[in-house]
């Protein structure tokens, strides 16, 4: 396994993510934010959020950074379709969803029930009703079985004479994970500017998230720590999966970086109860970034 002798800079790595298709989608650069209180309410360290709900696709978020390589992919194939899918109340569906009707594309998602009886029309639903996509209810749970599903289901759109691009992992997270190694140069020329350098970096993620932050970590040679915190248990190996997909994503960009499950951390600790759901720490942890920094998060 080869590694970069030296480390790249962050323009030198703009250039080599500058090769790959992208749709313009988000407000780039997110702000970088101190918060003052919110620090203070926990003793310290300085503690600063990027803030990627001020993307400004349908209500912001971190998604629609990857979106921007995910349609620029699909535009390249010809694509008239997106076929998507994760849990009802899913973030990346109603960006997924903001992204085609920006793009002229039809979307149709497969939205993994959760939990038994009725589904709601109400939050994210609402969004991708407004938004207009198609969708429909199944009870495959997050992971291999909705992934099935939405390759099922992309194919019976293909066979009706589509042109469907649809959640293909080896295809999906790669891409994805390019657009978090240019969040990870955005956070070093932020805070280069102010004159101060992250200790640690910790963001949600199980996935291209982390991927790319963790590659893009390892080609720029920093010191600090970037620390997955995942907020699901897959029914595969995490760490191992997370480590390819930053490879491959080393590789889609044309760089020579390569880490090993060594050089990424993740953690499993606060999950309980379950994927997306708020236990009473996580409403503590929301309810005082809130009050003191006007700052809303949800339970992911």
């Amino acid at each position: 396994m080869t590694v970069n002798a030296r480390p790249y800079s962050t323009d030198t790595l703009r250039e080599h993510v500058a090769r790959l298709p992208r749709t313009p989608l988000a407000h780039l650069p997110t702000p970088l934010e101190f918060v003052p209180r919110f620090t203070r309410s926990v003793g310290g360290p300085q503690i600063h959020i990027k803030r990627d709900d001020c993307t400004g696709l349908a209500f912001g978020g971190n998604k629609a950074r990857h979106n921007e390589f995910l349609l620029a992919e699909a535009l390249r194939r010809g694509a008239d379709i997106f076929v998507w899918g994760a849990g009802v109340q899913s973030n990346n569906c109603r960006q997924t969803a903001a992204c085609c009707a920006k793009a002229g594309l039809d979307c149709h998602l497969v939205l993994s029930r959760g939990k038994p009886g009725p589904v709601e029309v109400q939050g994210n639903l609402l969004l991708d009703h407004i938004l207009g996509a198609s969708y429909e209810i199944v009870d495959e749970k997050i992971g291999d079985a909705l992934y099935q599903r939405i390759a099922e289901r992309a194919e019976q759109f293909r066979k009706a004479g589509r042109k469907v691009f649809f959640w293909e992992n080896e295809v999906v997270k790669p891409l994805a994970a390019v657009s978090y190694i240019l969040c990870l140069v955005e956070i070093l020329e932020q805070s280069s500017r102010e004159g101060w350098t992250p200790s640690a970096i910790y963001v949600s993620s199980a996935g291209s998230t982390g991927s790319g932050l963790a590659i893009a970590g390892k080609a720029l040679g920093v010191k600090f720590p970037i620390r997955s915190i995942c907020p699901i248990q897959w029914e595969w190996d995490t760490l191992e999966d997370m480590t390819q997909v930053a490879n491959q994503t080393a590789e889609l960009i044309g760089i020579d970086t390569r880490v090993t499950p060594e050089d990424l951390s993740i953690s499993f600790d606060y999950i309980a109860p379950g994927y997306g759901k708020a236990s009473p720490a996580g409403l503590e942890a929301i309810s005082l970034l809130a009050r003191t920094e006007g700052i809303l998060l949800e339970p992911t």
